[in-house]
């Protein structure tokens, strides 16, 4: 007998749909599934003909798989998806050179009301005990041909280096670049050869320059040839969806003052995200958080936090409820509207980045390195920052 895993909730899928009208449920091993003791009429021909298999799937370029969010299904992860589920879904719809869509439900009883709707061609979840033989994923009767293809697609080694795969950008981060000091000279007051553009764009938006240097040392380590596994790119290690939002070139994404001014203005877009948020040193955390994270996943542990009692415009309290976000209690909650984060990354990335701006906060606006001497070296150019 084949692997059932995949099947196994053909019942549950056919019990939703007998609510209308009476089903027959063939499992893919051959048995007959008669429900409510009564058989149907066989399907006509033009019904047969409105089954949209996987000979239908390739020709419109697009595998539509539902999940929830969670650790092994999909979560958002420095503007891409993971998850072992996802990660497995793309590999499948890259074999068959076609884009892959993931749509996110609240539960299963959507998921399958949805699947059931012809909404999407598969459920990537594990309703059935993830083995050697199947990732325990549902696909409805009337595929057959997409079926087939996964039994004979999925393998225990192909699970394996999805794991694997997840586990080393997790790990790494994703990130390919150099890594230069965190200061270029000490003594003489330079943090790095971009500070003249660190300050040039950070006056406009009234961010201490010394904040972005220590923000990009987190992103990119002040490589401007940093790249993502994600495809973020330069300095400040900006995503292609994100500059094309801000207007920056995707062919000048590694150009540093490029990179440097869009990245200012995503901080001012960020800062008006925020603007609920009255003092200024918090509200930068929370910019500096949704940077990382994701303004939505923040949004959703602020509402955490005042539902429990804390103050929603505090980053201390907040970073409790980022970090919760990796808890199914938590990012489960009905009033949580994004689902799973790995919080840890996104409050060490704030953490890292205030204490490497404590670092900086001695050094002075000195000509760095390959720049020319920027006005604001003069007293009467000198800005007050509220960081």
């Amino acid at each position: 007998m084949e692997s059932k895993g995949i099947f196994i909730l053909f019942l549950m899928l056919a019990l939703l749909s007998c609510q209308s009208k009476r089903e027959r449920v063939v499992t893919p091993w051959g048995e007959e599934l008669v429900m409510n003791g009564e058989d149907v009429e066989q399907p006509s021909e033009e019904e047969e003909n409105e089954s949209f298999d996987l000979d239908e799937i390739v020709k419109a370029g697009e595998l539509i798989a539902l999940t929830v969010s969670g650790p092994q299904t999909c979560y958002d992860y420095r503007g891409s998806r993971l998850g072992l589920h996802t990660m497995l879904c793309q590999q499948l719809a890259d074999s068959l050179g076609i884009r892959l869509r993931m749509e996110l439900c609240r539960d299963t009883a959507e998921m399958f009301q949805r699947l059931h709707a012809g909404e999407a061609d598969l459920i990537a979840y594990p309703v059935a005990p993830l083995t050697n033989q199947s990732p325990g994923w549902v696909v409805p009767e009337e595929k057959a041909q997409l079926a087939a293809l996964l039994q004979n697609w999925y393998s225990a080694a192909r699970l394996a280096k999805a794991q694997a795969d997840e586990q080393q950008l997790l790990r790494t981060g994703g990130v390919k670049r150099t890594v230069f000091a965190p200061m270029l000279d000490k003594s003489g007051g330079v943090i790095s050869r971009y500070d003249g553009l660190f300050r040039r764009y950070s006056q406009p938006i009234k961010w201490d320059w010394r904040l972005m240097a220590a923000q990009c040392y987190q992103e990119s380590t002040f490589d401007p040839k940093a790249l993502s596994w994600a495809g973020a790119r330069g300095l400040m290690q900006i995503m292609p969806q994100t500059a094309d939002h801000l207007g920056l070139p995707r062919s000048q994404m590694n150009d540093p003052e490029q990179n440097i001014a869009a990245a200012a203005r995503y901080l001012e877009e960020l800062e008006q995200t925020f603007a609920d948020i009255p003092s200024r040193h918090e509200r930068q955390n929370f910019v500096l958080a949704a940077y990382n994270g994701g303004s939505h996943h923040i949004r959703d542990a602020m509402e955490l936090t005042r539902l429990h009692g804390g103050n929603a415009r505090r980053w201390a309290d907040v970073a409790v409820y980022v970090l919760k976000l990796s808890e199914p209690a938590f990012y489960q909650h009905p009033s949580v509207r994004y689902g799973y984060m790995r919080g840890s990354e996104t409050v060490d990335y704030v953490r890292s980045i205030r204490q490497r701006y404590q670092q900086y906060q001695g050094v002075k606006a000195k000509a760095p390195l390959n720049s020319s001497p920027q006005k604001s070296r003069n007293k009467k150019h000198r800005q007050k920052f509220d960081v």
